[in-house]
């Protein structure tokens, strides 16, 4: 298994700020929309400050009577109700842009872990790609929903409300032209310490995910071998680092909130002090003066929120160069380009291997030069000693990998020529572990085939066996199964996996993985009449991991170090005395 790119990591994957870039633009409209709201809000906010300095001056100073306020009163309630729908309808738009954008991202992102295929996963901690898939996509969903939309006001409304001040008070306007880039500048200046703390924090997120799938898997296993405690320090190690790490990045937030709160607080000051002394030495108007103190925090106001949500910013960068990272992960299937669409198969193909060769990148050659033919409607036994290579030529004819060298023919057409989706339409395929989801026995079944009717249901039961097994279920049909098969015998699993290729009536191969195993000698023999039915409109191949599985074959085919060493009827293998004899005398 291969580390986890770590964040910056430049093997693949852009950089994280143009990623969020690139995203922001899917959801355009609505962001601009909620733009727009708050560039709004900013004269209503400078509405309500004039007419509460004129309602202050009148009430306190020129002492007018009430009756004579009503009219501001009204003016004042009215822009404040503005105000909080145009915030809500911001928010909102933001909001649903955000969820929005979540959503087609987690589908995106799991089309690309799929397309990975099951070798390309083998590559990935699976504890990192379900942080990827959900700390890193909320994450991001901050960065629409909160941070984006808080840019917008902090880029629109200070400019707005500043102009304003211009008209009452050119002194006033111009020391907050001055001091409120100070926030912006400080946050710049303050931003690579707090995205470096933001990355190291994000990275050790997903080790100790990784960590702890990791040992989640294999619990069992570590308590047989004493083991656990270690494992649980280990992890107690990590979770305390990630501990450290989320507190120097709330170190930072807070430091640079102070500061920010510091310069927002001075420049409030500095316009207040000044407005003090020129409203003693007559140069400004008490009411004039009552509009820029109001005014003056709500200019600093959307800065300083902005400089509050920078962590979240922070925490997008970190998840973006994950997320982009998982994006961009070249396929370790070289077939999954579409192909030809060609039709499905209407009969069982002949299917030729041609000096098909596969390496595997940590433990060397998987096939070498190996050749041979499956014939239609007979069933092919391949036998081989533990790495011989029976699994990975299964894998290469489900298209879970792409052959090095060689070619796979069906019906004299190259299978990497061939539509994938289509062509394991035509395949049935029979693990030795067929994975099981949490459902019903009919759900699961139905999986080979959604639109299966219960006639077809029925007959696929009877046919494997699993009718039998149904039988004996407090629910039949309905019985509810754990994950992994919780609730059935490794035997009645396998009749399930075999009822799942016979419901597939269309497909005309079929690769069966030791089929039999987990089955009593009663059940071994019904499976294999199945299998012997299926054969006459079929293409079948069987692996055969215990050699008394092949003998139902009409041919065997011997696999040594990836090669074919020996092919021929059973029998005849059996007699000659070569390594399919050896591999019988071995086994007793």
């Amino acid at each position: 298994m291969e580390p986890a790119a770590a964040p910056g990591d430049a093997r693949y994957g852009v950089p994280a700020a143009q990623w969020l870039r690139l995203e922001a633009r899917r959801v355009r409209q609505p962001l601009r929309r909620a733009a727009l709201l708050t560039a709004l809000a900013a004269p209503a906010m400078v509405g309500q400050a004039w007419l509460l300095s004129a309602v202050l001056y009148e009430a306190v100073f020129a002492r007018a009577p009430l009756s004579r306020l009503w009219l501001p009163w009204f003016g004042l309630l009215a822009l404040a109700a503005l105000r909080f729908a145009l915030s809500i309808g911001a928010r909102r738009s933001a909001l649903l842009a955000a969820q929005s954008l979540a959503q087609s991202l987690r589908a995106r992102l799991l089309r690309s872990a799929q397309r990975l295929g099951p070798y390309g996963l083998r590559r990935e901690a699976s504890g990192d790609l379900i942080t990827r898939l959900v700390d890193g996509i909320d994450a991001v969903l901050g960065y629409f929903a909160r941070y984006l939309p808080q840019v917008a006001g902090a880029a629109l409304i200070p400019p707005i409300l500043v102009l304003s001040v211009f008209p009452a008070d050119w002194i006033s306007g111009l020391v907050l032209l001055l001091t409120a880039p100070l926030i912006p500048l400080f946050m710049v200046l303050a931003g690579s310490a707090a995205a470096r703390a933001s990355e190291r924090r994000y990275a050790q997120l997903t080790r100790l995910g990784a960590s702890f799938m990791e040992a989640l898997g294999g619990l069992v296993t570590l308590r047989q071998l004493g083991a656990a405690r270690r494992v649980a320090q280990r992890l107690e190690g990590e979770g305390e680092e990630y501990r450290a790490l989320t507190m120097k990045v709330l170190r930072i937030a807070f430091l640079s909130a102070l500061v920010l709160e510091f310069f927002a607080t001075v420049g409030i000051a500095v316009v207040a002090v000044l407005i003090g002394f020129r409203l003693m030495w007559g140069e400004l108007t008490l009411r004039a003066g009552l509009f820029v103190l109001l005014l003056a925090p709500e200019i600093y106001s959307p800065l300083r929120s902005l400089g509050a949500l920078r962590h979240t910013r922070m925490d997008a960068l970190a998840a973006a160069q994950q997320l982009s990272a998982l994006e961009d992960i070249p396929p370790a299937v070289g077939a999954t380009a579409a192909g030809v669409a060609r039709a499905p198969l209407a009969a069982a193909p002949e299917i030729r291997i041609e000096r098909l060769g596969y390496a595997y990148r940590d433990r060397g050659a998987g096939l070498s030069e190996c050749s041979f033919t499956l014939r239609a409607k007979r069933v092919t036994a391949l036998v081989g000693a533990t790495g011989a290579g029976k699994s990975t030529l299964l894998n290469l004819l489900l298209g879970f990998a792409a052959p090095d060298s060689g070619h796979i023919l069906i019906d004299g057409a190259d299978l990497a020529t061939f539509d994938l989706a289509h062509w394991r339409a035509g395949v049935a395929w029979v693990p030795q572990q067929s994975h099981i989801f949490e459902g019903t026995v009919r759900e699961n079944l139905q999986l080979a085939d959604p639109g299966a009717n219960a006639g077809a249901l029925r007959r696929a039961a009877e046919r494997s066996g699993l009718a039998a097994v149904l039988a004996r279920l407090p629910k039949g049909w309905e019985t509810q199964l754990g994950e992994r098969g919780v609730g059935l015998s490794g035997g009645e699993l396998q009749r399930l996996a075999l009822a799942r290729a016979l419901l597939r009536e269309s497909a005309k191969v079929w690769l069966l993985d030791e089929p039999t195993a987990h089955l009593d000698a009663e059940g071994a023999r019904a499976v294999e009449t199945v299998i012997r039915a299926a054969a006459a409109t079929r293409t079948v191949l069987l692996v055969a991991h215990r050699l008394s599985a092949a003998h139902l074959a009409d041919w065997v085919i011997v696999l040594g170090d990836g090669r074919v060493i020996e092919q021929g009827a059973p029998l005849e293998l059996a007699r000659s005395r070569g390594a399919y004899n050896a591999l019988l005398e071995a086994a007793r």
